[in-house]
């Protein structure tokens, strides 16, 4: 993801996300973070010819990645994109030598929690009213040893 990609990608967030969408800020944040030596953040966006139908972002601290944030366009769910998107932020993780993720994701969410399952990604607690203004409850998840999900993927099959 680069700065031209913002607008684009808050248009999906708004439309996916329309009670807790991320602002602009939050996405130049982010990507001041995800470049040059020192980076910590790894940030991509996927696109069917020149529409970007999804992105997702990492941040890392030490051996510990987060998952902030991971969107597929409504139009492309079930077709294997957000497992995608998830390899590409694990092997980042990866490549920034942490030893676990951790992710929140709405309780309500069910789709997303089964992706996270099928990478290995274990339930272990909640977020009471993390999602704002919406107060919604966050699941905490955990994967550990992130290389193991991601041996024998590819970001294009």
């Amino acid at each position: 993801m680069r700065w031209w990609d913002i607008d684009p990608v808050l248009e999906l967030e708004r439309e996916l996300f329309p009670e807790d969408a991320w602002s602009r800020g939050m996405f130049w944040s982010e990507l001041a973070h995800s470049r040059g030596p020192d980076a910590t953040r790894r940030y991509v966006v996927a696109q069917n010819g020149e529409r970007i139908v999804g992105y997702a972002g990492l941040a890392s601290s030490g051996d510990q990645a987060d998952v902030q944030t991971i969107a597929v366009a409504r139009d492309q769910w079930g077709t294997g994109l957000g497992s995608r998107l998830l390899t590409e932020l694990l092997r980042a993780a990866t490549a920034f030598e942490c030893a676990e993720v951790m992710l929140e994701c709405r309780v309500d969410n069910v789709r997303a929690q089964k992706l996270y399952e099928r990478f290995g990604f274990e339930p272990i607690g909640f977020r009471r009213g993390y999602y704002q203004p919406g107060n919604v409850d966050a699941l905490v998840m955990r994967l550990t040893d992130p290389s193991t999900s991601v041996q024998g993927t590819d970001i294009n099959g």
